[in-house]
């Protein structure tokens, strides 16, 4: 069981997306996303199974939440850089994004 310690150690902040490419080399199908964490974090790239509820338009300027503190994982020719969160619901992957519009590198907590 996971203890409050280990909820502190991620940082969950709030970020913009800026550039959403397809991503052909993907296993399954995805998008590469480039997301800005604002000043502080900066631009950092994310792979997103998220094609089945998204649009490549839809998504640009959209806010989201990604874990900015897990290692970069390599995924086909593409460094994954930033875990974007979602909920595996029952049409896919459906993004967690603030309810309001809030600044981008705001932290969760």
């Amino acid at each position: 069981m996971a203890i409050f310690d280990d909820f502190l150690k991620l940082d969950i902040r709030v970020g913009e997306i800026i550039k959403v490419e397809v991503f052909e080399k993907a296993r399954k199908p995805a998008y590469k996303l480039w997301v800005d964490f604002g000043d502080e974090i900066g631009i950092k790239k994310s792979s997103a199974q998220i094609t089945e509820c998204y649009k490549r338009e839809e998504l640009i300027d959209k806010q989201v939440l990604g874990v900015v503190n897990f290692p970069p994982i390599q995924i086909a020719d593409f460094m994954s850089e930033v875990l974007v969160l979602g909920i595996y619901a029952e049409q896919g992957v459906v993004l967690i994004q603030p309810e309001q519009p809030v600044k981008k590198g705001d932290k969760l907590g």
